[in-house]
């Protein structure tokens, strides 16, 4: 899943980063307002973490300009900003979450897990296709109880898939929260990739619509 990270301190920006890119998202970081204004209103996020106390553009004027062009992506405040009057600022401004700093890199996982789902309308960290079973906590997947090893490649691909099972994801879509955005792979890459999970998980679990992209079926045979 492709994440935008938005906050102007470079220490805190890096071990957030690292953090989310150990547990399988793909991240694109800014540091001012502006910028992250601008990206999160023409580029498609799976969620935002967004700092409040940011150059060029405060954070809570840049979350009502995403909602006020209907931007609907996700979101979870970072901030220093403590008071319950500020938290309030920044849910009645169409934030998911809010997160004080300093807070536990597990607490920020956790909370960035939870609004993912309730976005989806999925109540548990526990996916299910067929005789797949996807553990977004533990980072595993398994094929009828029996855990199945997965490249950091691999792992990105079949969590976005179920994510998004029922519906046909293009190869655009698929490209930019496997490999990221303006990352080099090959042309071909995104199919050998699918044809790898397919020997480790199954034929059946990932359809190929030629043309428009690929599908998990709600229930996989």
């Amino acid at each position: 899943m492709r994440l935008l990270l938005v906050e102007d301190d470079r220490r805190i920006a890096a071990d957030v980063e690292g953090a989310l890119k150990a547990a399988g998202y793909v991240v694109e970081a800014v540091r001012d307002g502006e910028e992250a204004w601008f990206r999160g209103d023409t580029e498609d996020y799976g969620a935002v973490i967004l700092d409040l106390g940011l150059p060029g553009m405060d954070g809570l004027a840049v979350l009502r300009r995403w909602r006020a062009n209907g931007r609907t992506m996700p979101i979870l405040i970072l901030t220093a900003r403590g008071s319950w009057a500020e938290r309030v600022d920044g849910i009645d401004a169409g934030a998911d979450d809010y997160l004080p700093k300093p807070f536990r890199m597990e607490e920020l996982l956790a909370r960035l897990r939870s609004i993912v789902r309730r976005s989806a309308g999925h109540a548990s960290s526990l996916v299910v296709a067929g005789d797949i079973e996807l553990d977004e906590r533990q980072m595993k997947v398994s094929v009828r109880g029996v855990p199945v090893a997965l490249s950091p490649l691999e792992y990105r691909l079949v969590a976005y898939l179920l994510r998004h099972r029922g519906r046909v994801v293009s190869q655009h879509e698929l490209d930019e929260n496997v490999y990221g955005h303006g990352e080099d792979h090959d042309s071909n890459a995104l199919e050998v990739l699918v044809g790898r999970v397919r020997k480790k998980l199954g034929p059946d679990l990932i359809a190929t619509r030629r043309g428009f992209g690929y599908l998990v079926p709600e229930t996989p045979s």
